[in-house]
């Protein structure tokens, strides 16, 4: 599932932006057609302009039947009386989705016999410190066995001893969801942390969910901003 909502606030239309001749949520699309993991893929939108662009390109797009703040409440919906056990949240503005970053996440559920974990996600090594310190990075700390146990957007740890060998990780904002574990989270209310932090995955935390995190070397680039527009179009060529 790819959710994909117009009126993004920091870049308006952003996935309708030009990206080598085609449109930014088409490159994403077909890119994630393209690694043949999956079983379908769909676009899940509130926006006629997108899903006419999906549908009218040959591919599949759901459009939402109800206003969403969040790209997991509109996947939820969407799935909710499909016949799937897991569902892969791709995000619209991630025309550099590569195929052996999904395939980890996908294999974190064929090893998990027991059904202990309720989601997986990607992060990335990072030590700029611009990164480190940027608000829009979404920052993850893990134990042990990487599971999460935070997200921020603040640097996290707090740099206290600089010299401590502490590794930082970018969360990159793709999902490996059980079925369960998503309509849970469309039905459960927002609580402050996720409110103050204005990221999902808290939700998760909050309510106890466990978060498996795959550490992947691809760094891609999201689309956020028009500055990351004209990285993906040198990136591109």
């Amino acid at each position: 599932m790819i959710p994909a909502r117009y009126s993004a606030s920091r870049f308006p239309g952003k996935l309708m932006q030009d990206l080598g001749g085609k449109t930014v949520i088409l490159r994403t699309y077909e890119a994630t057609v393209a690694t043949h993991l999956f079983d379908d893929v769909f676009v899940v939108t509130d926006n006629t302009i997108i899903y006419d662009e999906i549908v009218n390109n040959g591919g599949k797009a759901i459009m939402s039947k109800k206003e969403h703040d969040c790209g997991s409440d509109r996947i939820a919906e969407a799935v909710e009386f499909m016949d799937v056990d897991v569902v892969i949240n791709v995000q619209g503005d991630e025309p550099f989705t590569d195929k052996e970053s999904l395939a980890k996440l996908i294999e974190v559920f064929k090893d998990d016999h027991d059904k202990s974990i309720d989601l997986a996600s990607l992060m990335v090594h990072i030590n700029n410190l611009d990164e480190i310190n940027n608000p829009n990075t979404v920052k993850v700390i893990v134990d042990q066995s990487n599971f999460a146990l935070y997200f921020s957007r603040s640097p996290i740890p707090y740099p206290r001893e600089e010299d401590a060998g502490v590794t930082y990780y970018k969360h990159k904002g793709v999902y490996a969801f059980r079925k369960e574990a998503i309509l849970d989270f469309y039905k459960l209310p927002m609580l402050p942390l996720e409110a103050s932090e204005k990221i999902e995955c808290i939700r998760y935390l909050e309510y106890g969910k466990r978060i498996k995190m795959i550490e992947t070397n691809v760094q891609g680039v999201e689309i956020d901003t028009p500055e990351d527009l004209e990285r993906a179009k040198k990136l591109w060529k």
